[in-house]
C-alpha cells in the first residue's frame, strides 16, 4: 500500500512538472460587418475586402500550444479556424525555437519549421493578430495571405538592458522553401485589407479573369505554400531597439523562385524579393507611432507578369486605462512592367482605418472598427467593372480571450 501511494505521488509530481512546461491559449473572434465592397476575392471576385455584405460572421479562432521540454528548448504549434475560405480550420504556425541561457553580451537562438519572420511591429499579439485594428494593414494582410517560412532561421541578439545599454540588437537570417507562388495576389488583385491569414495547405482564390485562364492558362488560385522549382530562397533581418522606446526593423526578403517553371496545374514559381522597413515609437506611455514601409517586385514567365510594388501605412494608438483608440492611414501600389500589356496589373490603393476597442473583465473585448478605401485595378476592365472602387466597411466584434 505504501509502495502504491509512493508511485501515485511519483506520477503526480511528474504531471505536475510535465504541466508546467505546457501552455495552451486562444481567441474567437466574432460579430457583425457591413461592407459595400466589390464580390471579395474569396468569391473569386475583383473586390479587396474579405467580406462583401452584412452577415454575422465567425471572423477567426485560433488555439495555441507551447511547450517547454528542456531549458532553453521551446515548440508552438497555431491551428486557426474560419468562417470563410476554402479551407476552414488548419495549421498558421508550428515551430521550434532553441534559446540557450548564458551569460554572455552576444548571444544566439535558432528556429525551424513553419513560421513568419519578425518583420511586424503590427501584428504582435498571440496568433499573429494586431492589438490595433482588426483589419490590418495591406502589408500585413498580405504577408498572411502570401508570406510563411517552412525552413529555419539563425540569430545572433543582445539585450542592452542586461549591461546598462540604452541599445538591443538582433540580426537573423533565414534559408526556406515552400514559398514560390508568392507575388500571385499582388499581381493579379493587388492589395487588399484583410485579417485571414493563409492556413497550410489552404487554397486563396481570384478573380477568374480571361487573360488568366484563357491567355497564361492557370487556375484563378493558388497554394501559396507550394515548392516549385526546389531552389532555396531566403532572408536577412536587423532590429534595433533603443531604450524599450524605439524599435525599427529592416528585412530583405528574396524566395530565390524560377520565374520559367510551373506546377502539374500550372501554378507558377514567381521571383519575388522585396525589403521592409518597420518603425514603433513611444511617444508616452500612452501614445504610441508605428510605421511600416514596403517596397519590391514579382516576375513569372518570366517577364510575361512583371510587376513592382510598393505600400506605406503610419498609425497613431492612444490607450488609457482599458481602452484603445487607433488611427492608420496607407497607400499602396502595384505597377507593371513586362512583356505582355493586355493582362493589366496595374494596381493602386490608399485607405483609412480607425478602431476603438476595450477589454473587459473574464478576458473579453468589445470593438467597432471603420475602414474606407479608393481602390483602382486596371484588369477589371475584363469583366466588365470599373476599375474605380470605394469601399467603406464597418465591424462590430465581441472576442474571447481563454
Amino acid at each position: 500500500m505504501m509502495r502504491k501511494h509512493k508511485l501515485i505521488t511519483s506520477l503526480l509530481l511528474c504531471w505536475s512538472c510535465s504541466a508546467l512546461t505546457h501552455d495552451f491559449s486562444g481567441r474567437v473572434e466574432l460579430g457583425l460587418t457591413s461592407s459595400n465592397s466589390l464580390t471579395s476575392w474569396q468569391d473569386n471576385g475583383t473586390g479587396i475586402l474579405r467580406f462583401d455584405d452584412t452577415s454575422l460572421q465567425l471572423f477567426q479562432g485560433f488555439i495555441s500550444h507551447t511547450s517547454r521540454p528542456i531549458k532553453g528548448l521551446s515548440t508552438q504549434v497555431i491551428a486557426n479556424v474560419y468562417g470563410d475560405g476554402e479551407k476552414h480550420i488548419g495549421l498558421t504556425q508550428a515551430f521550434a525555437e532553441y534559446k540557450p541561457l548564458s551569460p554572455n553580451r552576444l548571444r544566439y537562438k535558432f528556429r525551424a519549421g513553419f513560421f513568419y519572420p519578425r518583420y511586424s511591429v503590427e501584428n504582435t499579439s498571440k496568433g499573429w493578430l494586431s492589438p490595433y485594428t482588426y483589419t490590418q494593414s495591406a502589408i500585413n494582410s498580405w504577408v498572411g495571405e502570401e508570406i510563411r517560412i517552412a525552413g529555419v532561421e539563425f540569430a545572433l541578439f543582445s539585450n542592452g538592458r542586461r549591461f546598462r545599454s540604452p541599445w538591443s540588437w538582433e540580426i537573423n537570417a533565414g534559408i526556406f522553401k515552400g514559398n514560390d507562388p508568392a507575388g500571385t495576389l499582388l499581381s493579379w488583385r493587388g492589395w487588399s485589407y484583410h485579417d485571414r491569414q493563409s492556413l497550410h495547405h489552404d487554397r486563396v482564390n481570384f478573380a477568374p479573369l480571361p487573360t488568366i485562364i484563357e491567355g497564361i492558362i492557370t487556375p484563378a488560385w493558388i497554394n501559396p505554400f507550394e515548392e516549385i522549382d526546389g531552389r532555396w530562397g531566403g532572408y536577412l533581418g536587423v532590429h534595433l531597439n533603443y531604450q524599450h522606446q524605439t524599435e525599427v526593423k529592416y528585412y530583405n526578403y528574396d524566395n530565390n523562385a524560377d520565374p520559367s517553371l510551373f506546377n502539374d496545374i500550372r501554378i507558377y514559381a514567381w521571383d519575388t524579393k522585396f525589403h521592409s522597413l518597420a518603425l514603433k515609437h513611444k511617444i508616452s506611455p500612452t501614445v504610441e507611432l508605428l510605421s511600416q514601409a514596403m517596397v519590391g517586385s514579382t516576375d513569372m514567365g518570366p517577364r510575361v507578369v512583371y510587376v513592382d510594388f510598393y505600400s506605406a501605412y503610419l498609425m497613431l494608438s492612444y490607450k488609457h486605462e482599458n481602452h484603445r483608440f487607433s488611427v492608420r492611414l496607407e497607400a499602396s501600389a502595384a505597377d507593371e512592367d513586362d512583356m505582355l500589356p493586355i493582362d493589366q496589373n496595374n494596381s493602386d490603393t490608399s485607405a483609412i482605418t480607425l478602431a476603438w476597442r476595450y477589454a473587459h473583465r473574464n478576458d473579453g473585448e468589445f470593438g467597432i472598427e471603420l475602414h474606407a478605401n479608393q481602390n483602382e485595378a486596371d484588369n477589371r476592365e475584363q469583366v466588365s467593372i470599373a476599375t474605380d472602387q470605394n469601399d467603406n466597411q464597418i465591424r462590430i466584434v465581441y472576442s474571447k480571450v481563454f
